[in-house]
């Protein structure tokens, strides 16, 4: 081949696919951009529209996401006829490399279906406290594959949906009342009577514990060393922890003040001498 031919070959593939493949290049680059931004603005316009209704925003990010996805595959799509490529060799290579694939990525199709799962049932939502797979939290976000989840002490934690959608799950967040559920113990040579009005008595005290359901003490168990009395009490979601920590403390100090004795194992040791 001299140089003339191949010069006439190389220009008339700039000429003619090379230029269709650049402005394909363009074409699909500028397209994900506007793709993503289109989503984006999507997202936080109905976000804003739904502002405290937690399923709703969760929802809407899910079909963002979707739309971001079906778009691009349409742009894909119409590029390939824009070159001009054979599409019955590409089916045949995405059918084979469909299996391949499917086989070896099983357990992100199961996540994925879980997660689609969770977005149409609604066991929980974005800012919902739940216990599920061993760890418990505030859900942060509920991703196609994942969801994020941060813990108290501020970890974050990625459940696998497929896991995840199989598994118990406990949503904390989803009733507006909890109840807070404290054992106090006392000794048997003390009025246990009294030692409940006093339990009694600094839950009426505390602001946070809601009058309706009523707080109420009563006699859980009688150990070996001690009378185990339960308490009771309702209190709105976010003020859980906040309501067991005023009891444990202010229930000690009204013990003290009262001659309440609170007893502990103790251990008798006898040395036996020659």
């Amino acid at each position: 081949m001299d140089w003339e031919t191949l010069w006439s070959t190389v220009s008339g593939w700039i000429t003619q696919t090379g230029i269709k493949l650049v402005v394909a290049v363009l074409v699909m680059a500028v397209s994900f951009a506007l793709i993503n931004r289109l989503g984006k603005r999507i997202a936080e316009k109905h976000t804003s529209r739904i502002v405290g209704r937690k399923q709703d925003k969760t929802l809407a990010r899910a079909i963002a996401t979707a739309v971001r996805i079906g778009l691009k595959l349409l742009v894909v799509i119409c590029l390939i006829g824009y070159l001009g490529l054979d599409t019955s060799g590409i089916t045949a290579v995405i059918a084979s490399l469909g299996v391949s694939v499917g086989l070896a990525v099983n357990g992100t199709l199961s996540n994925i279906a879980g997660g689609v799962l969770l977005v149409i049932t609604r066991p929980f939502s974005d800012d919902d406290y739940i216990e599920a797979c061993g760890y418990s939290g505030t859900v942060e976000d509920i991703k196609l594959c994942s969801t994020k989840l941060r813990t108290v002490d501020n970890k974050v934690v990625y459940l696998p949906n497929g896991k995840l959608s199989t598994s118990e799950i406990v949503n904390y967040s989803e009733k507006p009342l909890r109840r807070v559920d404290i054992v106090f113990s006392v000794s048997y040579s003390d009025d246990f009577g009294a030692a409940r009005d006093i339990i009694l008595s600094v839950a009426r005290s505390c602001p946070l514990v809601v009058s309706e359901p009523e707080p109420s003490v009563c006699m859980d168990k009688q150990s070996a060393s001690s009378i185990d009395l339960l308490s009771k009490l309702w209190c709105k979601n976010g003020d859980y922890w906040t309501v067991r920590a005023y009891m444990l403390e202010n229930v000690k100090t009204a013990f003290d003040k009262n001659g309440i004795t609170i007893p502990f194992n103790q251990l008798d040791v006898n040395i036996k001498g020659q």
